[in-house]
């Protein structure tokens, strides 16, 4: 019996032992520079948005955050490092749709878990696609391109950045919430894709606003609606999806900050009130803006429900697209 009670002494010592050292290491950070891994290369928008944010948030907390571009194998490579970084709160990633909600839909083995290996911190900003027309498609809004589909069945091609990319799974949501059927091609990247619209060689797609804006602006693309659930800011005349006769429809992109699993709660506290901060600061929201998205700064639990329910939700458009798993 006492050697049992020292054993349990012993214990609650080391505990104790590590909690205060746990506290302590929190309450100096950061101590160095901060390591923001972005799954894509240097030059987009995950790219921009990570700077944006990052300079701020090193001004915010003392130390520079350094931005680690990690891109392969559609983010996941950036995502891999993030999770087996050390959770020590000097590693953190911009994670997103496509490394969060698509690729655990679509990879059979994937080499994280996207839940398990990661500590939610904040969303930063949603990001709505626009759907555009080549202006030889003779729809000026939704309901005519959808009367347009459903006279001429697998006439319309829409081109996508690629299999199971964002504007891909805009299109395949938008096709069976209003039952029309369209021809899928897929491109490797936004600009063949852009191009091949442009010249008329497919009919629509559904793309970032910062890319497309220029076009639409040129009168060489024409904009129908936006797939957010509010209209652009850019763009208040142009209504959304929903709005336009398909009710609850809703498909954005999204970035936000995590953290490796394991990072001590004071410290993911310590980012959240931070990027919070600066995502709420008003040069932030205009410069979010500009690059076609929203704002938003939301808590760590908050964060985490919503990566659980994309998640979810992009899955079952996956699975009712029939798309094939990748290893």
């Amino acid at each position: 019996m006492r050697r049992a009670r020292l054993r349990f002494a012993l214990h609650l010592l080391v505990a104790s032992w590590l909690l205060l050292a746990a506290t302590a290491f929190a309450a100096d950070y950061p101590a160095r520079p901060i390591h923001l891994i972005v799954p894509f290369a240097p030059g987009g928008g995950n790219d921009t948005i990570a700077r944006l944010v990052g300079d701020k948030l090193g001004a915010e907390l003392g130390q520079p955050v350094v931005i680690d571009n990690r891109p392969g194998a559609g983010g996941v490579v950036g995502a891999e490092a993030a999770a087996r970084a050390a959770p020590d709160g000097y590693t953190l990633f911009l994670g997103g749709v496509g490394s969060h909600a698509i690729n655990p839909n679509l990879h059979a083995h994937l080499s994280y878990d996207p839940i398990k290996d990661f500590a939610p911190i904040t969303l930063v900003a949603s990001a709505p696609l626009i759907l555009v027309v080549h202006p030889s498609v003779p729809a000026h809004d939704v309901r005519e391109l959808v009367a347009l589909a459903k006279a001429k069945p697998g006439s319309l091609n829409y081109a996508s950045n690629g299999n199971g990319s964002s504007s891909h799974l805009a299109a395949v949501m938008f096709s069976s919430m209003t039952g029309v059927d369209m021809v899928h091609v897929p491109y490797k990247g936004l600009s063949p894709a852009l191009t091949d619209l442009l010249s008329g060689q497919v009919q629509l797609m559904f793309s970032s606003v910062v890319a497309i804006l220029p076009h639409v602006k040129a009168g060489k693309l024409r904009a129908l609606a936006v797939s957010g659930k509010d209209r652009l800011s850019l763009m208040p005349e142009l209504p959304t999806i929903a709005e336009s006769g398909v009710p609850g429809y809703q498909s954005s992109s999204w970035y936000g900050i995590l953290a490796p699993a394991g990072t001590p709660p004071d410290i993911v506290s310590r980012l959240n009130a931070a990027l919070v901060k600066v995502v709420g600061q008003r040069d932030v929201r205009e410069a979010l803006a500009k690059e076609g998205a929203d704002a938003v700064g939301n808590s760590p639990e908050a964060f985490g429900a919503f990566i659980q329910a994309e998640k979810q939700r992009l899955g079952e458009v996956i699975r009712t697209a029939k798309l094939p798993m990748q290893e």
